[in-house]
C-alpha cells in the first residue's frame, strides 16, 4: 500500500468511499509479493496492481460488491484450463487477496497509517483472514509511547501505539507482540494464533502488513553517474542520500530529487550516521583521497551492498591502499568492485541499471544470468 498511500490519502480527505485489496499470501511464481495492493474508489477510479495485469478485473469486481455490502471479501485465484484467460495467473502461481471497504465505519485507523507511512516511519497492519471470526477487522501497531490523541489505545507494551482491535483483547495483545518482531524485521505474512492468542496453528490466520521506513541509499560523490544512479534509487523504493566535500558539484539543482543532500567529507558523514542491514553504498568518487578513509569505513558497517566505480587499474591500487590501512581479506571480499553488473552499458543511466541490476540481484539472491539461460524459478 505504501506506493498508493498518497493517492487514496487524497481520496479519503475528499471524502470519497473505496475499497483496498491486499495480496495476503501466494504461492509458486505468483507476480506480486504479499503487501501489494490495489484501491478501488466509488466512481470506479483505480490506483495500484495486486497482479501485473492477471486478475485486476476480478478484483475490480469484487471490490466494488465489498463497496456495496461493507463486508471484507477473501478470494483466491490460481491458474486452470476455465480461468486462465478469464481471472487466473497465466505465470502458474496462486494469489490470496483481501478485499476491505476503506471508509471511516470500517477503517477509523486509515489516516493513522497513511499519516505514518508518508512520514516515513513504522507501522503495522493486522488483519484477521480465516477461522471462526470474520475476515478483516484491524489492529494497528506503531513502535511509539501512545500519543493519547483520538484512536489511541494504552497497550499492555510500554513504547508502543496500538489501535484498533481484532475482537478480542487477549488476541490483540498476541499478535501487538507478533507485529512488533516482524515490523523490526520488516517482514510481512501471516501468522496462525489460537482464538485468543494461544500458541496454536489450528485457528486463526492474521495477516500482518509491516510498512517499515525505506532502505536508505548513500550515494557518495556528486557526478553525473551520481544523478542517475540516485534517480533510480528513488525509482526502486529507496531513501536516497547524495553526499560530497564539493559544494559547487552537490547542489540542489544538479540533484532535485534526492531525500537529502549533504556537503561533507563523505567518510566523515558516515562516521556520524548509523548504518543498518538494509543500507546500500555506492561510491562513486573514484578518488582517492576520497575514497579510502570513506571505504575503510564503510567496510566495517553492517551495510547489506557496498559498491565502488573505477576502473580494475584503479580497484587494484584501490585495495593495496584499503590492506596498507588494515582492513582485513574479509571485509575486502564484500566490496562490489567495478561495482555493477555486466550489461555494457556507456552512459550514466545505462551504467546506473547496471548498478541497481547488481543490487537487487544481491538482495534478492538472482544471478544475474540472462532467464533464458537458466531453469531457475523466475521469483526465487
Amino acid at each position: 500500500m505504501r506506493d498508493i498511500a498518497e493517492s487514496i490519502a487524497v481520496w479519503q480527505a475528499a471524502g470519497v468511499r473505496f475499497a483496498v485489496a491486499t495480496v495476503v499470501r501466494t504461492w509458486r511464481s505468483a507476480p506480486r509479493r504479499p503487501g501489494a495492493a490495489m484501491a478501488v474508489a466509488e466512481n470506479g477510479e483505480v490506483y495500484g496492481s495486486v497482479s501485473g495485469g492477471c486478475v485486476e478485473g476480478a478484483v475490480y469486481e469484487v471490490a466494488r460488491e465489498v463497496l456495496d455490502s461493507g463486508e471484507a471479501a477473501l478470494r483466491t485465484y490460481g491458474v486452470s484450463d476455465d480461468e486462465a484467460l478469464e481471472a487466473g495467473l497465466t505465470c502458474g502461481g496462486t494469489v490470496e487477496i483481501l478485499v476491505r471497504p476503506a471508509d471511516d465505519a470500517h477503517f477509523p485507523e486509515l489516516p493513522y497509517v497513511l499519516g505514518r507511512i508518508t512520514a516515513e516511519r513504522p507501522v503495522a497492519v493486522t488483519s484477521i483472514l480465516s477461522g471462526d471470526l470474520p475476515p478483516g477487522g484491524n489492529l494497528v501497531v506503531a513502535p511509539d509511547t501512545p500519543d493519547g490523541s483520538p484512536g489511541g489505545s494504552p497497550s499492555s507494551s510500554p513504547g508502543v501505539t496500538v489501535r484498533g482491535t481484532l475482537g478480542d483483547g487477549r488476541l490483540d495483545g498476541a499478535i501487538t507482540e507478533q507485529a512488533r518482531g516482524m515490523l523490526a524485521q520488516g517482514r510481512t505474512g501471516v501468522v496462525r494464533v489460537g482464538r485468543h492468542g494461544e500458541r496454536r496453528m489450528d485457528r486463526l490466520a492474521v495477516f500482518v502488513q509491516s510498512f517499515a521506513p525505506p532502505p536508505r541509499m548513500l550515494v557518495f560523490g556528486a557526478i553525473d553517474f551520481a544523478g542517475a544512479v540516485a534517480r533510480m534509487g528513488k525509482f526502486l523504493g529507496y531513501h536516497v542520500t547524495v553526499c560530497d566535500a564539493r559544494p559547487v558539484f552537490a547542489t540542489r539543482k544538479r540533484f532535485p530529487d534526492v531525500d537529502e543532500l549533504v556537503v561533507q567529507w563523505p567518510h566523515r558523514y558516515l562516521e556520524e550516521h548509523p548504518v543498518d542491514g538494509s543500507t546500500v553504498i555506492c561510491v562513486l568518487t573514484h578518488d582517492p583521497k576520497f575514497d579510502i578513509p570513506l571505504l575503510a569505513r564503510a567496510l566495517r558497517t553492517p551495510a547489506r551492498y557496498i559498491g565502488a566505480m573505477g576502473s580494475r587499474r584503479t580497484h587494484e591500487d584501490r585495495l593495496a591502499r584499503l590492506r596498507e590501512d588494515g582492513v582485513p581479506e574479509s571485509a575486502l571480499a564484500r566490496l562490489s568492485a567495478p561495482i555493477g553488473l555486466d550489461l555494457g552499458g556507456r552512459t550514466p543511466e545505462e551504467t546506473a541499471v547496471s548498478i541497481m541490476a547488481e543490487i537487487i540481484a544481491l538482495r534478492w539472491g538472482g544471478t544475474g544470468e540472462r532467464l533464458t539461460r537458466t531453469e531457475l524459478p523466475i521469483h526465487h
